[in-house]
């Protein structure tokens, strides 16, 4: 059995929002310059299409953290796996996440960006998950407000597979169907 997959957000409702979102960035930051940490993997599609459409002066680092595994559902234990090569010191640090549900990783970075002297600190995540909230954090810029659903796609993955789905789907595992 294959897993059951059906779209949520489709390619097109993702490129609209997108575009909205970098042109309320681009108007925040007027006259600022951006210091956008990617939290990889699930973001990096995401991000990357963020960027292109924000215009003010952009540097962009990448960041790996973990709280999942292989699981669907997050631990609350959040590590490190990939460190900036640069440093936020001074800069206006905008943190991009694929989803926030707990809100364990967007809290422990948003202190962990604080500590290292950054001018401002400020996320954008492309999907928001309210219901599966641990943890209150104020989220400045959201994509979507979604269920708690286990989605993939745009980035999202399911055991590391479906990343490269042009749109955000729900999945049914083949070993979780009746």
């Amino acid at each position: 059995m294959e897993d059951k997959i059906s779209v949520m957000l489709s390619e097109e409702e993702l490129d609209k929002r997108i575009r909205e979102l970098g042109a309320q960035i681009s108007e925040d930051y007027k006259g600022e310059s951006i210091f956008l940490v990617c939290i990889l993997k699930g973001a990096a599609m995401f991000a990357c299409e963020l960027a292109k459409r924000i215009t003010v002066p952009v540097v962009m680092d990448f960041m790996a953290t973990s709280s999942y595994g292989s699981g669907t559902v997050s631990s609350g234990d959040v590590k490190i796996k990939k460190d900036l090569d640069l440093s936020p010191e001074g800069q206006n640090v905008l943190i991009v996440e694929d989803i926030i549900d707990s809100g364990n990783t967007l809290n422990f970075l948003s202190h962990l960006f604080a500590e290292r002297n950054a001018k401002s600190v400020k996320m954008c995540t492309m999907l928001d998950k309210p219901d599966r909230r641990e943890v209150d954090v104020a989220v400045d810029y959201t994509g979507f407000t979604i269920p708690d659903e286990f989605v993939i796609g745009f980035g999202l993955d399911y055991d590391q597979r479906y990343r490269n789905l042009p749109y955000i789907g729900v999945v049914e595992p083949a070993d979780k169907q009746e």
